[in-house]
């Protein structure tokens, strides 16, 4: 028996048409308001939660794969497999972009190629990182 997280995500993948993601505290409000109302993404947004908005990346890479959600930061810290290796990935990606509608056009790429793709995944990127700039 896993935690209630873990119990509900395939439940939740199930009956999920969007997209499920975990945005953390890098990623501009404004950003997640867009990929909520043009991408369609369920995006859980950390500053939206007392709780996550302080935690430390380990809990944020952790909490994302118990809510089976890919994480998607500006925050390259993620990139270092010994701090978060990617067996224990919920997908992330990690972007770079010079400014909010840079980042927007990287998020509808993502959105394309990875998320809209026939049959993907509910956590296309399970196990893996990616860098998109």
């Amino acid at each position: 028996m896993g935690t209630l997280a873990s119990e509900l995500r395939p439940i939740a993948a199930h009956i999920a048409h969007a997209p499920r993601v975990y945005a953390d505290a890098n990623v501009p409000a404004g950003v997640v308001t867009v990929m909520r109302a043009r991408l369609h993404w369920d995006v859980l947004f950390v500053l939206e939660h007392d709780d996550l908005r302080r935690a430390p990346d380990a809990e944020h890479y952790r909490r994302a794969r118990d809510l089976g959600r890919t994480l998607v930061t500006l925050d390259h810290d993620f990139s270092d497999d010994r701090r978060f290796p990617p067996d224990a990935s919920p997908g992330v990606i990690i972007c770079s972009a010079p400014d909010e509608l840079a980042l927007l056009k990287l998020l509808a790429d993502a959105d394309r190629m990875i998320f809209r793709v026939p049959d993907a995944e509910a956590m296309p990127l399970l196990g893996r990182k990616i860098f998109m700039q």
